[in-house]
């Protein structure tokens, strides 16, 4: 085995230059105060305590830049598995509660295992049957959840912990007589600020200028009422040691949720890798991308963070920011360890309406409105698959919606392998002997032989798509009474077993009628 194998930071440690350090240091500064103020949101959208939002963004990054393949991609908390790691733990305890806490560390710890094993058995190809639309349809209803999730803090109504979307939504407009209009101006300060930078000064942090501006209006408004809570001051420390819980019950209890979160986790990881590459023509290795993942989320949980995957918001804007190997993702999380011992302390004035109004933001960026409409335009097939995962985001458990988008992907691939294509082809005489070919009769009509019909299958003969194959080939003996038949086989994959023992099958069929498939 070759060391970059087990070590692949041997790999860009050569590639290292003073310019390189240079660009790395820039982008990672850029990416650290990017995911300051996402850190303390996403951790508040997975039930826990805001700094460990942070400590997952300081541990993460690291392990995954030197245990993965992608040089541009950064790791760290995300919308999505936040939004899944609270589901799957407030099933168990008391959102916020030490417990908790230890739950989501131990179920990180089980989700990086999945995905170090999927990467050690070579399974990185595995994410090529999952339709990306699974994961657009799934991030779009966990947008509208983590949205719907903020309106108590918004609004100041009361809605019972626990709530389904539907009764979330009842509650608040039975109670808006509640609505602290006071908390709803600071969510909307917020919000509108983040907005307005974004758009007239986009390389400026506007969700922490959100955040300073939502909090500096709450301490104003704190004069005529006093229902403003606020986040707390988040501990200036480092990350400290954790140890999950390893009793087999928690284990058993939880491993079907770490499957779940592994396997979201590896979609976007990978995905986001990909998209990158394209730019920057880099080669990416998805089972070494899996390693790192694992990796990260494995050694996370032993500091305080908990599950983390890709972030294409970071990733993209590391990109951009003109990283040149993965020490940009690492100097990113040393920048944010300092920031935060530096300024943590401060967090003590910002007001949980505000933070609402910044996840409000974080939850619309979440959503593909692009790629929603280009399915819903141009695919039944990945329409179904978005709309399924979408309305089962919102309705059922978040696991199970994964779960059914999954499912539904792979059974549309299926259909679609198990049916090829099958054209008939013919020569075209048109042209000189030397430049003669066969063609598609459907692309251009041509004289076709009365003896012999001519075909290609545009797909693997396999055990899924002998049936079809077989109903078409009878088809041409039955129906057109044509018993000899050529397959051009350029369009063949590969044939199995079953496939074989089909042709042979057909030929022997065909034989009897003075016939033969050729």
């Amino acid at each position: 085995m070759k060391l970059e194998s087990i070590f692949p930071f041997v790999v860009w440690f050569k590639l290292i230059t003073k310019d390189s350090i240079k660009a790395d240091l820039i982008a990672g500064l850029t990416g650290a105060v990017i995911v300051l103020p996402q850190g303390v949101a996403f951790a508040t959208i997975a039930g826990l305590p805001p700094e460990y939002g942070l400590y997952t963004a300081m541990v993460t990054p690291i392990i995954a830049a030197l245990f993965g393949s992608s040089f541009h991609l950064v790791s760290g908390p995300t919308t999505a598995i936040s939004i899944v790691v609270f589901s799957a733990v407030s099933n168990h305890a008391a959102p916020g509660s030490p417990e908790f806490i230890s739950i989501a560390l131990t179920l990180t710890f089980l989700a990086g295992v999945y995905q170090l094993a999927f990467g050690l058995a070579r399974l990185g190809s595995l994410v090529n049957f999952v339709s990306h639309t699974v994961v657009i349809g799934f991030t779009a209803g966990a947008a509208i959840l983590i949205a719907t999730s903020q309106m108590k803090h918004i609004t100041g109504i009361f809605v019972p912990k626990g709530e389904s979307f539907l009764h979330t939504w009842l509650d608040l407009f039975s109670g808006i007589s509640e609505l602290n209009i006071y908390l709803l101006i600071i969510a909307l300060v917020t919000l509108m600020t983040a907005i307005i930078f974004k758009k007239i000064l986009p390389k400026l942090p506007n969700l922490l200028i959100g955040m300073v501006v939502g909090s500096i209006v709450a301490i104003y408004l704190q004069n005529f009422t006093t229902g403003i809570k606020l986040v707390g001051e988040i501990p200036a420390q480092l990350p400290p040691l954790t140890i999950p819980d390893f009793s087999f019950a928690t284990i058993k209890m939880l491993a079907p949720e770490a499957f779940v979160i592994a396997l979201l986790g590896l979609i976007e990881a990978v995905s986001i890798s990909r998209a990158i590459a394209t730019k920057s023509n880099q080669r990416i290795n998805s089972n070494q991308e899996f390693i790192g993942q694992g990796m990260s989320n494995m050694f996370g949980s032993f500091m305080s963070s908990y599950a983390g995957s890709g972030s294409f918001t970071r990733s993209g804007l590391n990109y951009e920011s003109g990283a040149k190997t993965p020490f940009s993702a690492i100097f990113a999380a040393i920048f944010l360890m300092i920031i935060v011992l530096l300024i943590a302390p401060l967090t003590a004035y910002l007001p949980i309406a505000a933070m609402g109004g910044i996840i409000l933001l974080v939850a619309y960026n979440l959503i593909d409105f692009h790629h929603i409409s280009q399915v819903l335009k141009f695919s039944k097939s990945e329409s179904a698959i978005l709309l399924t995962t979408f309305f089962a985001t919102l309705f059922f458990e978040l696991e199970f919606a994964i779960y059914l988008g999954v499912l539904l992907s792979l059974i549309l691939f299926l259909a679609k392998t198990s049916t090829p294509s099958i054209p008939t082809l013919a020569l075209d005489n048109s042209t000189d002997i030397k430049s003669r070919k066969l063609i598609n009769i459907q692309k251009k009509p041509l004289e076709q032989c009365p003896q012999l019909k001519i075909i290609r299958i545009d797909m693997s003969i396999y055990f899924g798509s002998i049936a079809h194959i077989q109903k078409h080939i009878a088809h041409i003996s039955d129906n057109e009474k044509i018993h000899h038949i050529l397959i051009v086989a350029s369009g063949i994959n590969f044939i199995d077993l079953a496939g074989a023992a089909a042709l042979v099958s057909e030929n022997n069929r065909l034989k009897k009628l003075n016939g033969g498939l050729y």
